[in-house]
């Protein structure tokens, strides 16, 4: 059993419609999931779920982790060793991808999660949102992006048109300047750290991913279509690194919604926010999910909490449903708890 495998405790292959077999890492006990915190994540560009597993490991996500449960989506091609894509499947848009991530709840029998997604994995699960705001009680969106491919996303592009079986160093070049934006020339950055995050880095995009079909997801962030989250139902939150070169988009972003249900982060001094600053990530993400009525068991930071008498930690982190705004229809909605 490989390292991840004993992180990631259970795995499955989900049959869509559209999007063929998705494979997802369950790390956590769904059986438990009317008394723990249920997150989905999908991860960004050049890499897999692993990405999501090292950050849900890291210590500052350590008291969270204990009573959630994540259920990790690999995007179609990326599990580890994985095959070629056949030329005869067409990869799914990211709004397809979006979409069809409700039959990963569905054949796990969950009936509503947060969403985590970082950069082209945080556009996927807010187009899921959107097209199943029953679902997700909020967003978490890493470094998201809303607009259309950017004029440096097409710039590069007339330079790589991405065909081949390895990765070239103009792809790999813009790989990593999408993960790490300007921190990568940044001569504040210590050198050390700087080559150390770029050598993990290499090595996983060359190690047991298929290049091929990093291609192709790469292809299907490159002509993604607008992403319009103005009446969005779910609450937002949205997080940037400051070296990020996303991160005028999202600011962009956050200017054009609805300030009662979205709030941003912006970290300074790191492009890799879930790498680099995971304790401002997880501190943010335990008061988002507090927001929603989750992981009400933990104190807020700096806060020492005192439970009532005869209430258990399980009874504290029952997620409180009635917090929603939304009168959802019979069928979408979660089944009555006795609480």
């Amino acid at each position: 059993m490989t390292e991840i495998e004993e992180r990631c405790e259970q795995k499955y292959a989900v049959s869509t419609d559209r999007s063929g077999d998705i494979h997802v890492h369950v790390q956590g006990d769904l059986s438990q999931q009317d008394k723990r915190c249920v997150f989905l994540t999908v991860h960004d560009l050049g890499t897999n779920h692993t990405s999501m597993v090292d950050f849900v490991n890291s210590p500052a996500m350590s008291e969270i982790k204990e009573r959630s449960c994540f259920i990790h989506v690999d995007v179609p091609g990326h599990e580890e060793n994985s095959p070629d894509l056949p030329e005869s499947y067409p990869f799914p848009s990211l709004q397809t991808l979006g979409e069809d991530l409700i039959t990963v709840l569905d054949f796990l029998h969950v009936r509503y999660a947060v969403g985590l997604g970082e950069g082209a994995g945080a556009n996927v699960l807010a187009r899921c949102g959107l097209a199943h705001p029953r679902r997700l009680l909020g967003l978490i969106l890493v470094n998201c992006t809303g607009s259309t491919s950017s004029v440096a996303d097409a710039f590069r592009t007339r330079f790589s048109r991405w065909r081949g079986t390895d990765i070239s160093q103009s792809e790999e070049d813009f790989l990593i300047y999408h993960k790490f934006g300007h921190q990568i020339s940044s001569d504040s950055c210590e050198a050390a750290d700087r080559d150390r995050m770029l050598t993990e880095y290499r090595s996983r995009l060359r190690g047991n991913l298929n290049t091929h079909n990093i291609k192709q997801y790469v292809r299907a962030f490159i002509n993604r279509k607008d992403l319009i989250l103005r009446g969005c139902r779910p609450d937002i939150l949205l997080i940037t690194g400051m070296r990020s070169p996303y991160s005028g988009v999202v600011e962009k972003m956050y200017k054009e919604l609805d300030k009662e249900r979205v709030t941003i982060l912006k970290i300074e001094k790191v492009g890799d926010v879930l790498a680099e600053a995971p304790a401002k990530v997880a501190q943010s993400v335990l008061l988002f999910c507090q927001g929603q009525g989750l992981l009400t068991s933990l104190p807020p930071p700096g806060v020492e909490r005192r439970m009532s008498r005869g209430m258990s930690m399980e009874e504290y982190d029952r997620p409180n449903i009635r917090r929603l705004s939304l009168t959802p229809s019979v069928s979408e909605s979660p089944p009555q708890r006795k609480l």
